[in-house]
């Protein structure tokens, strides 16, 4: 028994279009919180071996080094995360061993990038985000520009520039909030977690518009809308197993794998679960929408 996925159509563009309005709000009220690849500045993360003394406490032993915007936050039990604008080595060496006073500590990482590097990243990653859609863009195009049906290779490729955007937007709109309220930050590998996030996003969707191309050749003029279903239907148990196994991975990263790691791992979580949906409620649909518009006129 096939479930009638089109029919809900307006629902999906619904409450699709309300989480990408409410994406796109917070990013332009609160904005994402750019980490130090991007602004320059320098990250030290410290985990104590015995009890952790309070954050008050270890600014008040940093302030005879006058470090600019300086930050100590917690970071589990026993570590801590201190971020400054650049500094040396020499600077670098003063802050452990104001925090060794009296303590053992164990220093887990140490990052600097200068402004100038940090500018350039940030273009660059622009760039490349950009370009990737671009180039999707154009592979949908190439790869179904011999379909046959009501609906043309261009607006394969517009419903699933669509349906990345939709990935690409929940996920940021979701940092926002947390780098407002929480103070998390966008980092390279959270950039890399969303360019994966399109990769896998685009994967589900061809999955599904090459079904739908199959079943037109094989069920020419029938019903476009009952077509687009049917391979809704035959690709879902395949979408949903793919996903799956995404996410087993990605949850042990997530709770398991420290501090560097867990921003990576959410949004590659949030972008794959936002892209297994819009594979199946928005792009398909999409399609389907193009081709009635095609009828009408």
């Amino acid at each position: 028994m096939q479930v009638n996925f089109i029919r809900y159509s307006k629902i999906y563009f619904v409450l699709g279009g309300i989480l990408m309005l409410a994406s796109i709000a917070a990013l332009i009220v609160w904005g994402l919180k750019p980490g130090i690849d991007f602004t320059g500045g320098s990250i030290l993360e410290v985990s104590y071996l015995n009890s952790r003394i309070a954050n008050e406490e270890i600014e008040q032993r940093l302030a005879g080094l006058k470090l600019d915007s300086l930050s100590v936050q917690s970071a589990g039990e026993k570590s801590i995360i201190i971020r400054t604008k650049y500094i040396n080595e020499e600077t670098h060496q003063a802050i452990l061993s104001a925090l060794r006073e009296n303590q053992s500590i164990e220093e887990r990482r140490f990052e600097s990038v200068g402004s100038v590097i940090g500018r350039e990243l940030k273009q660059k990653t622009f760039m490349l985000v950009f370009a990737c859609l671009l180039a999707i863009v154009f592979y949908i195009a190439l790869a179904f520009r011999k379909v046959r049906g009501p609906v043309k290779a261009w607006q394969y490729a517009l419903s699933s520039l669509i349906s990345l955007f939709h990935d690409i937007l929940i996920p940021l709109g979701i940092f926002a909030v947390l780098g407002k309220f929480y103070g998390v930050e966008i980092s390279i590998p959270v950039v890399t977690a969303l360019l994966t996030v399109i990769g896998c996003s685009i994967n589900n969707v061809v999955v599904v518009f090459d079904r739908i191309r199959e079943n037109t050749i094989r069920k020419g003029a029938v019903n476009f809308g009952e077509t687009v279903n049917a391979s809704i239907n035959q690709t879902l148990g395949r979408c949903l197993s793919t996903t799956f196994v995404y996410l087993l991975p990605l949850a042990a990263i997530f709770f398991f794998g420290g501090e560097t790691l867990k921003y990576f791992a959410l949004a590659l979580i949030i972008g794959i679960i936002a892209g297994t949906i819009s594979a199946v409620f928005l792009a398909s649909p999409v399609l389907v929408f193009w081709g009635s518009r095609k009828k009408l006129g």
